[in-house]
């Protein structure tokens, strides 16, 4: 039996988990509903290797119920049924007990697979697990989201990793008897990219390919891995450092830069509704009004992507990349909201200005409410000099027009209408 190191030493129980203190620590969140025997149908939500699988069948055996365990990827809506008749059988109707079903990469079903479980989770014959490395809230359809927890797993930290490795030496068998001496860490660690199964399989891979009593240093490490397993990690490090290329190069409009950041992406199977995300993203924070089309651009092509997928996906996304690198650039509709939001925090809840509210009924009305209102369009052009802010910002600026040919417009428009503001 050929079974991975990962697998040999998967935790079976809470205290053997490591990582994610926020969920299962003393005081997580999940760990409390686990030990009171209340699970709720819930998504795991977090990058490959941090424990989704693993902590499912811990919450499983914790609150001793029947387990069963779907893959989006070679499971329809057929084995869906199935199942779910095999959990109805083997536990009662709203109780503690209650089966759990859980599904693997759950952002891979289709709608209608998602719709075949919403009945088994609301009439309570299955407690449904998701598990996702994909944002729930664009993978999984609002009505089945509605009746689930959402939880961030998060990428595993130093310190976890160094746990994890020591826990494998001190409890693998395999392991104990090669005699390994782990001298140096960084090379296995900046290699996982916070995947603990990945870390597990470096490093089964290095110990596996050495004699006994072998030392494991940084070059030896480096050494014996193939560089083209880390060329693109699409959930590690590069990941990040990648993606914030791409859009820095459109920031600084490099359609040339952005263009190959993006074949990186593209080469390392990246997901294309998270490169179109960011696309949109992009197209309001770094050119917004300098260009409002860019806006319609990206979100065209996020819908567009979404419908065909690899391998046509990457001229729309090229289109896009380009035509964005090269359009004019102004985050001032960024900073304008976040100067407003600062403003909020530190004033707090203002009071609306009485002739600004809002008068349904009599007494409203009677109390003032949108008294003294100047409709604009009773004026000439349109416009009224009327105070719209609180009285306590009274003159307050958050916009200020880019210095583009859009925006000067803008800005020409706004100070013949608001002559002691801009």
């Amino acid at each position: 039996m050929n079974e991975p190191l990962a697998e040999r030493i998967r935790p079976k129980t809470l205290e053997d988990y490591i990582s994610q203190s926020h969920l299962v620590g003393e005081q997580g969140s999940l760990t409390r509903q686990i030990k009171k025997g209340i699970i709720p149908s819930l998504i795991l939500w977090g990058p490959p290797g941090t424990g989704k699988t693993t902590l499912a069948n811990i919450i499983a055996n914790e609150s001793e119920r029947p387990f069963y365990s779907l893959s989006a990827i070679n499971s329809g809506v057929k084995e869906i049924r199935d199942v779910i008749e095999k959990a109805k059988r083997s536990g009662g109707l709203f109780t503690s007990k209650n089966p759990i079903l859980f599904i693997d990469e759950i952002h891979r079903f289709s709608k209608s697979q998602q719709d075949s479980l919403l009945g088994a989770v609301e009439k309570g014959w299955v407690t449904l697990i998701g598990a996702t490395t994909e944002n729930p809230s664009f993978e999984v359809i609002p009505a089945l989201l509605s009746r689930c927890q959402v939880y961030i797993l998060n990428s595993f930290g130093k310190e976890d990793l160094e746990k994890l490795l020591k826990r494998a030496m001190a409890q693998d068998t395999i392991l104990k008897s090669k005699q390994i001496t782990l001298k140096e860490t960084e090379a296995l660690l900046r290699l996982s990219g916070g995947d603990g199964r990945k870390l597990l399989n470096i490093f089964e891979l290095v110990v596996n390919s050495e004699e006994d009593g072998i030392v494991i240093t940084n070059e030896l490490i480096l050494k014996k891995l193939q560089k083209n397993t880390v060329l693109y990690d699409k959930t590690g490090e590069q990941h990040y450092d990648i993606i914030s290329a791409f859009i820095k190069s459109i920031r600084g409009s490099d359609p040339n830069a952005a263009v190959y950041w993006l074949a990186r992406m593209v080469e390392g199977g990246e997901d294309v509704k998270f490169i179109a995300r960011r696309l949109l993203i992009s197209a309001s924070e770094d050119i917004g009004l300098a260009n409002p089309t860019a806006l319609v651009i990206a979100n065209s092509t996020f819908q567009a992507v979404s419908t065909i997928g690899y391998p046509e996906a990457r001229i729309l996304l090229s289109q896009c990349t380009i035509y964005l690198a090269t359009s004019p650039k102004s985050n001032a509709s960024y900073m304008a909201i976040k100067q407003a939001q600062e403003m909020v925090h530190k004033t707090g809840d203002l009071p609306v200005p009485l002739p600004l509210r809002n008068a349904p009924t009599k007494l409203m009305k009677d109390l003032g409410y949108g008294g003294d209102y100047q409709y604009a369009h009773d004026y000439e052009g349109n416009f009224v000099n009327h105070e719209f802010l609180p009285e306590s910002l009274s003159g307050t600026t958050f916009y200020s027009p880019g210095n583009n040919h859009r925006e000067k417009v803008i800005k020409e428009h706004l100070k013949n209408l608001w002559k002691d503001k801009y």
